[in-house]
């Protein structure tokens, strides 16, 4: 593999708090001083921005089971193409990931993938929420986090052995938060859009219900617990209370919940049914404070990908979920950076620094000695999204057509380019 060098770029790194112009080595799949290289292929990136590589916690990759919408190797190439050189599997496959095999097949399939795909295993049997799954012989096959995602554990005596059990074994906990009973038969979020559209709603008080026991358990046990795609007012509320009195939890935030609200569903069109739904132009601006306040540590995508079929059919009867890989930095960028939210620097660490922290991944930095996982991008360059050139196998976004500012052109895996605009 020949060395590169990257210069002129602006370089951040978040974990380091660098943020200056400068100039980066690679060899042998490893960061280096620019002065180490030899031979190298030179990559001038003046205006450019050079940052380590993005981790997506949540994405659902549908192999093995329906491979009609995605692939390891498709949603592995879609990462690449967003910029990101790390994912987690989710375990809510066919058959599902709560055994050693399944583990084991993924680490397989991933072989095909251009990024690291990390796997996640199901905290419970089958998903179902019914008995604790086998936490120390996946932990042992090599998972980086428990989830049930797609469902929640509605037993809190079975969530909290669960807890005490991932705390025994290291393992962090990433839960969809959601009180079935109350969510039971809602298409979108209860407020006055599912009134006057005349759909069953899904109030809020699912989500804050859940995520207010989770906060009890973790400072409890004094163990990590992630929430998946926070979405109301007062989860972010919750959440803001609890990580002032050190309490171990996190939550991440993602594109679509950031950008959208429950107003969209009156284009009855489908890519715009998710789970947790849209929510109220309040709770988007809450969910925002809660981004620029640090409350809200992570970005993630929770990429769905359906096929065309799938979401071709009444908004009642549609799967919920969206693919977000390849659109998440840019409409990130657009709403937060370019409209004076946060910091470029905040951003890259909420895709960087804060997902490998919820990991416990030790030094997610630019330090030489570490992998070669790298993004660059164009702060400046604004284009038009065009789903029909996604890598993903499926184009169940909301987003095509949408301007927007920032561009991957570059994501570099051990050291080899994976993505080149």
């Amino acid at each position: 593999m020949k060395d590169l060098l990257f210069k002129n770029a602006r370089i951040i790194d978040p974990v380091r708090n660098v943020d200056a112009k400068g100039d980066l080595g690679v060899s042998n799949g490893l960061i280096v001083e620019a002065s180490e290289v030899k031979d190298a292929t030179v990559i001038d990136l003046s205006g450019k921005v050079l940052t380590p590589g993005f981790i997506d916690i949540h994405v659902h990759l549908r192999q093995p089971g329906n491979s009609d919408a995605e692939t390891v190797a498709t949603g592995g190439a879609a990462a690449a193409a967003g910029g990101f050189t790390s994912i987690v599997a989710m375990p809510n496959t066919k058959p599902p990931a709560d055994t050693v095999g399944a583990i084991e097949l993924l680490r397989n399939m991933a072989k095909k993938s251009p990024v690291k795909v990390l796997p996640c295993g199901n905290m419970s049997v089958g998903g179902q929420g019914e008995a604790m799954a086998g936490i120390g012989s996946l932990k042992e096959a090599g998972i980086v986090a428990l989830s049930d995602d797609g469902r929640c554990v509605q037993n809190h005596g079975l969530m909290r052995h669960i807890v005490e059990y991932a705390k025994a074994f290291g393992v962090p906990i990433l839960d969809h938060c959601e009180d079935s009973s109350l969510a039971a038969g809602g298409v979108m979020h209860e407020g006055k859009w599912s009134v006057l559209l005349g759909f069953n709603g899904i109030p809020a008080a699912a989500e804050e219900l859940i995520i207010t026991r989770n906060v009890l358990l973790a400072q409890e046990i004094n163990w990590r617990i992630h929430m998946q795609h926070v979405s109301t007012r007062e989860s972010v509320n919750i959440l803001r209370y609890a990580r002032s009195r050190g309490i171990p939890v996190t939550g991440e935030a993602t594109p679509h919940h950031l950008t959208l609200t429950d107003e969209c569903i009156k284009k009855f069109d489908t890519n715009y049914k998710m789970n947790p739904p849209l929510r109220s132009e309040e709770d988007r601006q809450a969910l925002i404070a809660g981004v620029a306040d640090g409350t809200i540590t992570v970005i993630a995508t929770d990429h769905a990908p359906h096929t065309a079929t799938a979401k071709e059919v009444e908004f009642d009867h549609a799967p919920f979920g969206i693919i977000g890989l390849e659109t998440a930095f840019a409409l990130c960028h657009t709403e937060l950076v370019t409209k004076g939210v946060i910091d470029l620097p905040h951003l890259i660490r909420m895709m960087t620094a804060g997902p490998a922290e919820v990991l416990g991944l030790e030094d997610y930095s630019l330090r030489p000695g570490r992998p070669a996982d790298l993004t660059i991008f164009d702060p400046a360059e604004e284009y038009v999204i065009d789903s029909s050139k996604f890598f993903s196998k499926s184009r169940n976004t909301p987003f095509n057509g949408r301007s927007v500012i920032g561009r991957i052109i570059m994501t570099v895996v051990d050291g080899k380019v994976v993505y080149q605009k």
